[in-house]
């Protein structure tokens, strides 16, 4: 397998686990430059692959663009605000690079079409981050509900029940506005939105839900609750919060069968909590023999997939296939949280797919 000539744009909050990442899959990604609007932030995560990867030359930029062209990188990695990432996307694809996008992968419906369009028409691969899926827990679930182990899938529920203080919004001022980022569900919750609807079926088809601003200094919404309808006739659940006191609760994916019920919790879907499948003395996977060994231990919140979500990636360019978190994968997450709001916005449930923006909840709470 060739070593491919990689890159990250955004050494912002979550930059760190990018940099991990890259440093754990070197023996196929070599990270050659990063870029940053604020050139000491490049510059420190920079040193922080050093040390992970001693020996590399690492270049810092502020214009990703002149690092395209100077670099011309086979990968990039885009962690800056949300509302930048579709731009920003397209620009690498159009330069011939394959492209990872932190989630969520744009605030409208038709930018995230632009986007795949943009891998189409360029060939190349386009992931979006929904790194739990690589959690092995979640691994577990998935597998046995394509086995059939579960029967019919009746319903699922996923709660996100985090904390996030003043102080996080105030250092990132994009962080809660409609143009740059959406509220809760959209920054903190589409991960669980996702492992909900890749569990449940994938197909949405009807979303019903409420959100409310109530005590964060941000423009969208803090708290967020929805039913979504799958074509399969199944109900997905939805709950998510930053407003926990006083710290991150949990993060728990629960899934009920006619032969199945299996939850899976921790700070990020990451503790297998209950396992019980009508089969499991013959397949040998008792609910006793399980438990204890499917807990990942997480420093934080990011959870510690994005080194397995990477390496991924690379086996899909050298397979030619499409990421287990494709662009594709990260619309169908993105537009449950915008068919949230639009059913906020006009009181009444809303049919997916559908075509709606975060821009279009500009001064909804202010009114």
């Amino acid at each position: 397998m060739r070593k491919y000539k990689s890159t990250l744009i955004g050494c912002g909050k979550v930059g760190p686990a990018h940099i991990r990442a890259f440093a754990e899959n070197h023996d196929g990604m070599e990270l050659e430059a990063v870029c940053d609007s604020v050139i000491q932030r490049a510059e420190e995560q920079a040193g922080e692959y050093r040390k992970q990867v001693p020996g590399s030359d690492v270049r810092c930029y502020t214009d990703y663009k002149k690092m395209l062209r100077e670099i011309k990188p086979d990968i990039v990695a885009i962690t800056t605000e949300s509302g930048k990432h579709p731009e920003m996307a397209i620009d690498c694809l159009n330069a011939g690079v394959h492209v990872i996008c932190e989630k969520p992968m744009a605030l409208s419906t038709d930018s995230a079409d632009a986007m795949i369009s943009a891998a189409k028409s360029a060939d190349k691969k386009l992931a979006v981050c929904f790194q739990n899926r690589f959690n092995e827990p979640v691994q577990r679930l998935r597998a046995a509900v394509n086995a059939g182990r579960f029967g019919r899938l009746l319903h699922g529920m996923i709660q996100v029940r985090w904390h996030r203080s003043p102080s996080y919004y105030v250092e990132d001022p994009w962080r809660g506005t409609w143009a740059q980022d959406g509220g809760t569900l959209m920054n903190q919750c589409i991960h669980g939105i996702d492992l909900l609807q890749w569990i449940m079926g994938e197909d949405a088809v009807r979303v019903q839900a409420i959100t409310r601003k109530f005590i964060r200094p941000i423009e969208a919404e803090d708290f967020g609750a929805a039913i979504v309808e799958f074509r399969n006739g199944a109900i997905g659940i939805i709950e998510g919060t930053a407003c926990v006191y006083p710290t991150d609760l949990n993060q728990t994916l629960s899934v009920f069968g006619e032969k199945g019920t299996a939850v899976i919790g921790g700070l990020a879907v990451n503790k297998l909590e209950t396992w019980r499948l009508a089969d499991a003395e013959i397949i040998g996977d008792t609910e006793d023999k399980v438990l204890e060994s499917m807990t990942e231990h997480l420093a934080n919140t990011y959870g510690s997939g994005h080194a397995d979500l990477f390496r991924d990636f690379v086996m899909a360019i050298e397979e030619d296939r499409e990421p287990l978190a494709s662009g594709a994968n990260g619309k169908k997450a993105m537009e449950i949280v915008l068919a949230i709001y639009k059913s906020q916005k006009l009181g009444h449930s809303v049919e997916l797919p559908c075509n709606f923006s975060t821009l279009e909840m500009e001064g909804y709470f202010t009114k």
